[in-house]
């Protein structure tokens, strides 16, 4: 098994560097702008800017995953969380040029003290997971919640379907679904 590990003042390796880079090729072409929002080909929108503490990456396992303080960066859409993994499709053979072929991401998944900035909406959960196929995110934990300026919806799983726009709330744990609206000048809360 080939790992590879980079850490801040260490030189990472080529193989290690390729890898993550044919990742996050895929993952800007695969769309997971929290925004949902389509962009341009060479614009600095889909351009991804992560930093953490470590940075961890398995070929043979098929995933590369940030550690530590994690601030991920395309366009205006900013995620935060203590983990953020990337795992990539394996076709049965362990070349890391697969991670670069189309469609090869398979999922992200973001853990611990999970915010998400999109849009003029903020997301809070302990976990947010992204399935590239079926375009759904999920965010789940104690204290999910989605808001802007006027409005927010909580509760234990909040499942975003991409691809038609449709949100479902789940309770949890002696929880009720929470949604404050707004309408018409006036909260409504239900």
């Amino acid at each position: 098994m080939k790992r590879f590990l980079c850490k801040p003042g260490l030189r990472r390796t080529s193989s290690a560097f390729l890898a993550v880079f044919a990742i996050f090729a895929v993952w800007s072409q695969t769309g997971w702008d929290m925004a949902f929002a389509q962009q341009e080909p060479g614009n600095d929108e889909n351009k991804i800017h992560i930093t953490s503490d470590l940075l961890t990456t398995d070929n043979e396992e098929g995933f590369a995953e940030f550690s530590g303080n994690v601030r991920a960066v395309q366009g205006t859409t900013i995620i935060q969380s203590d983990r953020l993994k990337i795992y990539y499709k394996k076709d049965g053979k362990s070349d890391p040029s697969v991670a670069g072929s189309p469609g090869a991401v398979e999922k992200i998944v973001a853990t611990g003290n999970v915010k998400i900035n999109f849009d003029d909406k903020t997301a809070v959960s302990d976990k947010a997971e992204y399935m590239t196929e079926t375009q759904v995110v999920i965010l789940s934990g104690e204290s999910t919640q989605v808001t802007t300026a006027d409005e927010s919806i909580s509760g234990a799983k909040i499942t975003l379907y991409r691809a038609n726009g449709n949100v479902q709330v789940e309770s949890g744990n002696g929880k009720r679904v929470e949604a404050i609206l707004f309408d018409a000048g006036k909260a409504v809360e239900q």
